[in-house]
């Protein structure tokens, strides 16, 4: 199977769950976007590393990464590997004395362990399909502050359940504007459920 490489484009407070985060992550030769909502720990651990700080003692992730490196193992790739029941899996492909080892992980700990070895993350093209967003060439990404609070206040006073078809569609192209992309994966599902159900 043909391996997408990504990269994290943003790193973000999620609206719709206060105590997450959203990661996401681009195509580096592409214009999809893949978000993934993380715990407040997980991005707590990838801002550190992506701002290169160092804390006063290890985090759990770089007392993993001192324990791999003190036994000569090697992070070479991380993988997003499937997406089952909204959930995101992922690989961690390790290397000892030449030999590839793959270990599952929580994507959130995958990224965070990426961004502390410098390697590559992955994922396939059916994950891209289920999951990822398209970002249009040429999108606005300017919007006025007075505009952004109108469309929340309108979204948040109806359910997507009650927009139709031309209304979400028009929806997901004003959230994607703005990068809003936990609102636009919101929308996207009940676009995918319709579509689905017809």
């Amino acid at each position: 199977m043909k391996k997408i490489e990504l990269e994290i484009v943003a790193l973000s407070h999620s609206v719709t769950q206060s105590s997450n985060y959203a990661v996401v992550l681009g195509e580096t030769e592409g214009n999809r976007r893949l978000p993934i909502v993380i715990g407040g720990n997980e991005a707590q651990a990838i801002a550190i590393a992506m701002e290169r700080m160092t804390p006063n003692r290890p985090l759990t992730h770089d007392l993993l990464k001192n324990t791999l490196l003190t036994f000569d193992i090697d992070l070479k790739e991380v993988i997003i590997s499937n997406l089952i029941e909204g959930i995101f899996h992922a690989r961690l492909i390790c290397v000892k004395n030449g030999e590839e080892y793959e270990i599952d992980s929580r994507t959130s700990d995958a990224i965070a362990l990426a961004v502390r070895f410098d390697c590559a993350v992955y994922t396939y093209e059916f994950i891209m399909d289920k999951a990822g967003i398209i970002l249009e060439d040429g999108m606005e990404k300017n919007e006025s502050t007075k505009s952004k609070r109108k469309k929340e206040e309108k979204s948040s006073e109806r359910s997507l359940g009650t927009f139709s078809d031309n209304e979400l569609s028009n929806m997901l192209e004003e959230v994607l504007n703005q990068e809003d992309y936990e609102q636009a994966v919101r929308i996207r599902d009940e676009m995918k459920r319709r579509e689905n159900k017809s």
